[in-house]
């Protein structure tokens, strides 16, 4: 039997399979490397987290999935990202990070997350950007619109935010602001905490604490502002809607850009243990126009937010009638 010849035959009919192959591969080099996917896991479809994304996308050119928690469940979409084989993780809101977080073996950015550290225990494999604003900035961003504040009053729940008020304290002192802080266990002495600051403090500052900011809490603290001409600061656009003076709140888009240049970071090869959490960087202040006059506060249109210029802050006033 002709062996020889067999293997002959065989060797020719493999390279002329082969020939296409490779002839595609030369035009279209790209083919030989896919791009990296990326799932993005997000609790809801939300406008803030879709400006996320698209700030996300504006800087990081990579395939991604979507995986929304509202509409698949969370069995169902820890399957569909560990049936994927995904390069890495993109979790949009503390809810996805909560999720996501139990993935071990792939890398995790996350954004649009308020107190990131509260969900996390050190993983090793996540990194992102935190919706928490400096203190600093956002005092400053007051003094900046009511120059007389000298003394601010809040309330914490110190398992929640005390961190972030331990931090507030060092910048109002450095700042020449007295903050009078007292600590909550439950929203239901929010009022006589509160009340208890009538007359000692020029402003208050509503924290994003969940033991603090409760529907009972929010009504009772916009009916103070009013009633003893004590403006308040926000942490978000909705509370001046409502009837806050001020916030000073972050801006989706770019905190999707932040996402996206850490993952890139992480694309190119840098080791994850390596890069930091980072927090919003652009701060957008937001003002009710009715508010300050009912406050007896003039409020320039020009208003900015007052932070140094090295760093990328918007420097914008959004009024809000």
């Amino acid at each position: 039997m002709n062996f020889g010849g067999t293997e002959m035959f065989n060797n020719c009919v493999v390279k002329r399979r082969l020939f296409p192959i490779l002839f595609l591969l030369f035009l279209f080099p790209g083919i030989s490397e896919a791009e990296p996917e990326i799932v993005v896991v997000q609790s809801i479809r939300v406008s803030p987290y879709e400006e996320a994304i698209k700030g996300f996308r504006s800087i990081c050119d990579v395939r991604m999935r979507r995986v929304v928690l509202s509409e698949l469940g969370r069995a169902d979409a820890m399957r569909n990202i560990k049936d994927s084989g995904p390069e890495m993780i993109l979790a949009i809101g503390g809810d996805a990070l909560s999720m996501a977080k139990r993935i071990k073996s792939i890398p995790i950015v996350y954004t649009m997350v308020l107190n990131p550290q509260s969900r996390l225990s050190g993983e090793e494999n996540i990194r992102g950007v935190s919706m928490n604003i400096p203190p600093k900035q956002q005092l400053t961003a007051l003094l900046r619109a009511l120059p007389h504040v000298k003394t601010v009053g809040l309330l914490h729940d110190p398992d929640r935010t005390g961190r972030f008020v331990r931090e507030a304290q060092v910048a109002a002192l450095g700042i020449g602001v007295t903050l009078v802080a007292r600590e909550i266990n439950s929203p239901k002495d929010a009022p006589s905490l509160i009340m208890d600051m009538r007359g000692k403090i020029d402003a208050f500052w509503m924290l994003p604490d969940i033991t603090v900011i409760t529907p009972q809490t929010v009504e009772f603290l916009l009916l103070f502002s009013l009633e003893n001409a004590i403006p308040l600061l926000a942490f978000s656009e909705k509370y001046v809607e409502l009837g806050a003076f001020m916030s000073t709140g972050i801006d989706a888009f770019d905190m999707g850009r932040q996402a996206g240049e850490i993952a890139n970071r992480i694309v190119s090869g840098v080791d994850v243990k390596s890069v930091q959490h980072v927090g919003a960087r652009r701060l957008v202040v937001s003002t009710n126009l009715m508010v300050a006059r009912k406050l007896g506060i003039t409020v320039d249109m020009a208003m900015q937010s007052g932070i140094g210029s090295g760093q990328k802050i918007i420097r914008e006033a959004r009024m809000v009638n």
